[in-house]
């Protein structure tokens, strides 16, 4: 099941789902493309040498493979990972984070307990399009997520679903907006004259002179 789709209450539904900027996965890439590019270079310089002694091929390039895969999960594999598994999410009732691969922390806000919402965004945070979000809730202390990409429009939505939740709430607690059930009265028998006089009846009471 697609986080944080069993952590969601009945009727909530999921406004915005985001992982962290793309910007975080740059170094990685170039990782890889440095890796392999010298890692094929060295191959081929070795397969020059002598093969015997010292200079026998199979082992060096045993040796290649091993530590550029090395190299390859512990700067390329691990980031993308690491991308991928972090969750920042807005629902009609909460803000969902999730990060970690083997250790995970997680948040779970609801929108009725955040106060305040604040942006830190970089110089080159403004030319690629992201920032820190910080947002504080009545309960914790504040939180900040970092590397949010379209921080504005994150913003923007954060703060509608908040307005709304709270008017939502409002409505639900204002008496003004609640139905007030009309008195119900109960008699044995009602009867109109033709003026409109209502005539009750009960029983063991003289029914009223008619002349």
């Amino acid at each position: 099941m697609a986080y944080p789709d069993n952590l969601m209450a009945r009727g909530e539904r999921v406004v915005l789902h985001k992982h962290p900027h793309w910007k975080v996965l740059v170094l990685p890439t170039i990782f890889f493309i440095v890796i392999v590019a010298g890692g094929s270079f060295f191959a081929a310089w070795v397969n020059k040498w002598d093969d015997s002694g010292f200079t026998t091929h199979l082992w060096w390039f045993i040796g290649i493979i091993v530590v550029g895969v090395v190299l390859l999960v512990l700067l390329c594999v691990v980031p993308f990972l690491r991308w991928r598994t972090e969750h920042f999410v807005l629902t009609t009732g909460h803000v969902f984070f999730r990060t970690g691969i083997l250790n995970r922390r997680q948040h779970q806000i609801p929108l009725s307990r955040v106060q305040n919402v604040e942006t830190v965004v970089t110089f080159w945070g403004r030319i690629l399009g992201y920032g820190s979000l910080i947002v504080d809730s009545a309960a914790d202390q504040p939180l900040e997520f970092t590397n949010v990409a379209s921080l504005t429009k994150v913003q923007g939505t954060l703060n509608q679903l908040i307005a709304d939740d709270r008017d939502q709430g409002r409505d639900d607690n204002d008496p003004r907006t609640q139905q007030i059930p009309r008195p119900t009265q109960s008699f044995d028998r009602d009867d109109v004259d033709g003026d409109g006089t209502v005539v009750r009846e009960r029983p063991g009471e003289p029914e009223p002179d008619q002349r």
